[in-house]
């Protein structure tokens, strides 16, 4: 059911969403399947210049490959993001949420402005535990004037972040803050403000099927100071 509220909903959004779509999320019980379904692969080569971390927990099972994690020292650009806040109980409904407000609640915005998406959907989470508190957004061209019910416009001025990229299922994904913070930790660094996800990989392919998840990159950004 999940594969085909994809299509459908992907069919109907704007051709400029499409591109970013953050199905990451929205369909994260797809990767959690074909990432069980998957044949070893070798995993893609950190980028030149990045600092490769792989993190491995005991309690992985043998098939379990662990994410690669790149680190990157870098300047986070500056953005002009609508978003939307929400919550949801479980964990499970986090992706129902998130599929309205991407798929309905900024494409209204975005088409009702005239605007332009420059960058790949974006999220901030306030918790790691239900009841879950989040913000959902994508970055624009230009802040728009004619307001849609929900949807709030962030300038963010961008400056020094710790980037890490992220290749691995999303479930995986809380390995990466772990990495980021001990390199914090280990190279004296501290938090500017909260740090974000950027879903710059789609994990559906054009025919529809699952992508390799250790071929999806996600992007933590996490700001300092």
């Amino acid at each position: 059911m999940l594969f085909f509220a994809f299509k459908h909903l992907a069919a109907a959004m704007p051709v400029n969403i499409k591109i970013f779509f953050p199905a990451a999320l929205l369909f994260t019980a797809i990767l959690l399947v074909s990432c069980k379904e998957e044949k070893k692969k070798d995993p893609p080569k950190p980028e030149k210049g990045r600092i490769k971390t792989e993190v491995k927990k005991e309690s992985e099972t043998k098939t379990q490959r662990p994410p690669i994690i790149n680190i990157v020292d870098t300047i986070a650009p500056k953005m002009t993001v609508i978003y939307c806040k929400d919550s949801a109980a479980t964990f499970d409904r986090i992706g129902l949420k998130l599929g309205k407000i991407y798929g309905t609640k900024l494409p209204e915005y975005i088409k009702k402005n005239n605007l332009k998406t420059t960058g790949a959907p974006m999220a901030w989470y306030k918790n790691q535990k239900g009841p879950f508190f989040f913000e959902a957004g994508i970055p624009v061209n230009k802040a728009g004037s004619k307001p849609v019910k929900g949807v709030q416009i962030r300038q963010m001025n961008g400056g020094k972040a710790l980037i890490v990229h992220f290749f691995g299922p999303f479930e995986l994904l809380p390995l990466g803050y772990d990495a980021v913070k001990e390199w914090m930790k280990e190279n004296k660094k501290t938090l500017a403000g909260p740090s974000y996800e950027m879903y710059i990989t789609d994990p559906i392919d054009k025919n529809g099927k699952p992508v390799d998840p250790y071929k999806i990159k996600t992007d933590i950004v996490f700001p300092i100071k």
